[in-house]
């Protein structure tokens, strides 16, 4: 079993950034994909993530917050 560490991130920490790193993408994005982003600000972010999940860093919590606006881009 890995245990957390100093500098990991939990669902809790997460949680509490999600609405950050949905404005940091708003910021670098064309305007045409925006409406994507409203519909990710409009996502309940504990149903991104369960309450064991950690990251091991800021970085991979926004690496896999990217990775669900990609996501969502492709279905439109």
């Amino acid at each position: 079993i890995m245990k957390k560490r100093l500098f990991d991130m939990d669902a809790i920490e997460f949680i509490r950034n999600y609405p950050n790193y949905i404005s940091e993408l708003e910021g670098v994005v064309k305007p045409e994909l925006l409406p994507v982003l409203e519909e990710m600000k409009n996502t309940d972010p504990h149903d991104l993530v369960g309450p064991d999940v950690w990251f091991v860093s800021e970085t991979q919590a926004r690496g896999y917050v990217w990775k669900l606006f990609l996501r969502k881009c492709k279905e439109v």
